[in-house]
């Protein structure tokens, strides 16, 4: 098995990196080399969506808060009163702006 160093290797061409190539471990572990992980400012610990894509994956960092809806986010503020129209809306943001550059 290969240790740490020897999980990965860069493959240049004329002094341009083309890739990086990492080897899978019998956990199916693999190593992000240093200047990718530094590169996104991804730490031990990062969490990474897993998304397969084509012939391969991609890794994302994980986003803090789980993808929600509007109406999920809206349920939470509880109004009651008769519901405003986009033009009272309108009016009311008028009104503020108005007021605030006097």
């Amino acid at each position: 098995m290969a240790t740490p160093l020897e999980s990965y290797f860069s493959l240049t061409f004329f002094g341009r990196k083309l890739m990086n190539i990492t080897t899978l471990s019998s956990k199916g572990q693999v190593i992000i080399p240093k200047p990718i992980r530094a590169s996104h400012n991804w730490e031990a610990g990062q969490e990474l969506v897993v998304v397969e894509h084509g012939d391969g994956i991609l890794l994302k960092p994980r986003a803090p808060f789980e993808e929600t809806s509007i109406n999920d986010a809206a349920s939470c503020l509880k109004f009651t009163g008769k519901a405003k129209s986009l033009d009272d809306m309108q009016l009311a943001i008028s009104k503020g702006v108005k007021d605030k550059f006097k």
